[in-house]
């Protein structure tokens, strides 16, 4: 329930900019035009746009001077130039000028939307602050004031202004990108960049290109140069989510950055200084990784110059009530509910008592359904259990697709009951894949994970997570390895 994306669109072709403006209008965008250079920029300064969409060609100012002195005011701001002269000077000036991304015409319009997606998600990451430890924040938060927490928030304030890199460990949903954002937002480097990546979530044989981006026929389908995301984050920090799903290539690429600070474009010779700080964060096992020769050890150390780990959710079960509160209160708001609904005691101990799997993005998103529920009265119990069981992932039936499932879950996505389709699909699979192996196994951990592909400890966390009886785990079994 975000607000549309605010672009200014500066484009002195009033044929080009109606184009744009209905394409991006469906989707959504709320759209301002400038047909000048200066106009823009007079614009973009005074008026609170997500991002700027600029021709290069312009009366009144060029967009590679527009780029300059707007990023000169604006360093938050993402620009994006668009331009018919594609030629190897302009993208590295507007890249180096601070421009967020470069676009050669014609370009792909699914490109575009794509592009202004991520711009914009971007642009509010970076101006929206990160409280520590303050429930009553209005904005993104990390509540907690427990023990672990505090510690959390002490590294934090004792790291963010060190020139290193942070490795942060912890469950999925424990908040990993948030602490990234803190050590940014508390860092010297505040006014550069904040670009994130998830590793996992970008196909294996595109990764690299969105790492350290493409020259023009690098590849199949590579139709214009490409700037990566160490590019975009030069001068700023890249965080580097999942870290642990990188690929030897991509990792031995990675350890050259960081040793050398300089990348090279997929298809390139020419190699280019970058100054970025990385921050990485991951839910894997990464001594295992190592030991299984998944995970090179050379990178580890390089990655790991400072680790925070941050604890689950059930490790600190007295942050459960304010979280539960600030979400509450968030959503009220979000949701135009004229009052905030309150927790009947026996469902906050209900909410308090839950195991939390999935961290704090599970307490959110039972939170967001209960608000939904109860419409702003108290919140029973049973509304609780009921959330709960609501938020499991649903379990595999024989004989449905890969293709129901994925429609079962967009359609529970669509009617608010999660926000999640991804990741209910991946626990999905995962339950039912551990499932089965430690059954056709007869209760072998050692051999169940050896045919899962996974180290044994993470073998016995996903059993632990999913409820799953691993059935005989004697000396017998350890004899299987």
């Amino acid at each position: 329930m975000s607000a549309p994306g605010r672009i200014l669109l500066i484009e002195d072709d009033l044929t080009i900019a109606d184009s744009l403006r209905d394409v991006l209008t469906t989707e959504e965008f709320v759209v301002a035009h400038e047909g000048r250079g200066d106009d823009g920029l007079r614009r973009a300064s005074a008026e609170p746009f997500d991002v700027v969409l600029t021709d290069l060609k312009m009366p009144g100012l060029s967009g590679l001077d527009l780029v300059r002195e707007l990023h000169a005011s604006r360093p938050r701001l993402p620009i994006i130039l668009m331009t018919a002269y594609g030629t190897t000077d302009v993208a590295i000036e507007a890249t180096r000028a601070g421009a967020f991304e470069y676009l050669v015409k014609p370009f792909d319009t699914a490109e575009l939307i794509h592009l202004l997606h991520r711009a914009v998600t971007n642009s509010r990451l970076a101006n929206v602050p990160v409280s520590l430890g303050d429930a009553a924040a209005d904005k993104d938060a990390i509540v907690g004031s427990s023990r672990a927490m505090q510690a959390i928030y002490k590294e934090v304030g004792r790291v963010a202004d060190k020139p290193v890199t942070v490795l942060i460990r912890g469950e999925t949903g424990t908040g990993k990108e948030l602490i990234a954002r803190a050590l940014w937002q508390y860092s010297g480097r505040a006014q550069a960049p904040f670009v994130a990546i998830n590793c996992a979530a970008i196909p294996e044989n595109l990764l690299e290109s969105e790492l350290f981006g493409h020259e023009r026929g690098a590849f199949t389908g590579a139709d214009t140069r490409r700037i990566g995301r160490f590019e975009q984050a030069n001068g700023g920090t890249l965080f580097l989510d999942e870290i642990g799903d990188l690929t030897s290539g991509t990792q031995a690429k990675l350890l050259r950055v960081l040793q050398e600070r300089c990348i090279q474009r997929v298809g390139g010779r020419e190699t280019l200084p970058v100054d970025v700080r990385v921050i990485a964060a991951t839910h894997r096992d990464l001594e295992a990784a190592m030991q299984a020769g998944q995970f090179r050890e050379d990178l580890f150390y390089r990655l790991s110059v400072v680790t925070l780990r941050l604890p689950a959710l059930r490790e600190r079960p007295e942050d459960i009530p304010p979280l539960a509160s600030y979400f509450l209160n968030r959503y009220t708001t979000e949701f135009g509910f004229p009052t905030v609904a309150v927790l009947q005691p026996a469902a906050l101990a209900t909410l308090t008592s839950h195991p939390w799997p999935g961290n704090v993005r599970e307490l959110e998103n039972v939170v967001r359904k209960l608000l939904l529920v109860s419409r702003g009265y108290p919140i029973t119990p049973e509304q609780v259990a009921a959330a709960l069981a609501e938020g499991r992932a649903p379990a595999l039936e024989r004989g449905q697709s890969l293709q129901q499932m994925a429609a079962e879950l967009l359609g529970a996505a669509q009617r608010g009951e999660i926000n999640d389709a991804l990741g209910c699909l991946v626990q999905a699979a995962e339950r039912e894949l551990f499932s089965q192996a430690i059954a056709q196994a007869g209760g072998n951990q050692a051999r169940a994970a050896r045919w899962v592909g996974v180290s044994r400890l993470t073998m016995r966390e996903k059993l632990r997570q999913f409820g799953l009886k691993p059935g005989e785990d004697s000396a017998n079994n350890e004899g299987d390895k």
